[in-house]
């Protein structure tokens, strides 16, 4: 149980940092005269490929029985 809640909060850090970076790429390229790059778009692949990661993961920690639901109980 311990292990899938840093997996977890590796994972929204990797997804923060994807957007931070993507951020940065966009208020950067282009000044100077120097071409615009790809890199935005390339940060923002990444950020929604660490999502889905994040996803798949979870949903198999819930199936395996790493983590049980909580919440509104079903009646």
């Amino acid at each position: 149980m311990g292990a899938m809640k840093y997996l977890v909060l590796v994972g929204f850090i990797a997804i923060i940092a994807s957007l931070a970076s993507a951020l940065y790429f966009m208020m950067n390229d282009g000044k100077d005269g120097k071409a615009k790059s790809s890199n935005m778009a390339r940060a923002l692949a990444f950020r929604v490929g660490f999502s889905i990661l994040l996803f798949v993961c979870i949903l198999v920690a819930w199936k395996l029985g790493y983590i049980q639901p909580t919440g509104i109980p079903v009646r």
